[in-house]
């Protein structure tokens, strides 16, 4: 059975990537891209390869990505990064325990499949990360969730309020205080395409650290 969605990809110039992406859709998927400054062209890219795109004027990962969702015109949402580290049929198991009712939120555990994929900080980081919101929150998670599924309008019932890199923090604790089932399901994770803006380095993955951290109530 296809299930209808939206794909929403926030995308600051990852123009490389979106052929790979657009080619591995799922059936059922509408591409939309929520463009957050690219000067890359791709824009264009992306209108030719048939994803509705809308600009995000606002700077930030969660600023382009709540954008995405309320230009959402379907029930069911799925995000994932646009660098072509996840593979967007990988999507089917979690968009189907969200259109059977089985979670509110179902998200991926990544599955590194090299060392390139993931490096040692940006593991080390999410462990952390992982860990200290399962305990603050009553949770039990393994992953921030790159990749989500969600019905549209309870989502953005949830009201967050981030716009920047600690969006994917508070997307959960918000979750979890109202009591949404979370399901997580383990995912490949490539190495991606293009220069990673976020964890390629250490003192990038320490950034983003820092910031989800401070997204913690």
């Amino acid at each position: 059975m296809t299930v209808p969605f939206t794909l929403v990809l926030p995308c600051l110039n990852e123009v490389q990537a979106l052929p790979w992406i657009a080619e591995r859709l799922p059936a059922g998927a509408t591409m939309l891209l929520a463009d957050n400054g690219s000067d890359d062209g791709s824009q264009v890219v992306a209108s030719e390869l048939g994803a509705q795109v809308i600009d995000v004027p606002q700077r930030g990962y969660g600023a382009a990505v709540h954008a995405g969702v309320e230009a959402a015109q379907t029930e069911l949402v799925a995000v994932i990064d646009t660098d072509a580290s996840l593979d967007p049929g990988d999507l089917v198991p979690l968009l189907a325990a969200v259109d059977a009712d089985r979670a509110d939120l179902a998200m991926c555990v990544r599955q590194p499949v090299s060392a390139a994929a993931m490096p040692w900080h940006a593991r080390a980081g999410n462990r952390f990360l992982a860990g200290r919101l399962s305990r603050r929150a009553g949770i039990d998670v393994h992953d921030l969730g790159p990749a989500r599924v969600f019905r549209r309008d309870p989502y953005l019932g949830l009201n967050i309020t981030d716009r920047a890199f600690g969006y994917p923090m508070e997307v959960l604790v918000q979750a979890a205080r109202a009591n949404w089932r979370i399901t997580e399901f383990p995912m490949p994770y490539y190495e991606r395409i293009g220069e990673s803006k976020v964890t390629g380095s250490v003192r990038g993955s320490i950034k983003a650290t820092r910031q989800l951290l401070a997204a913690l109530p």
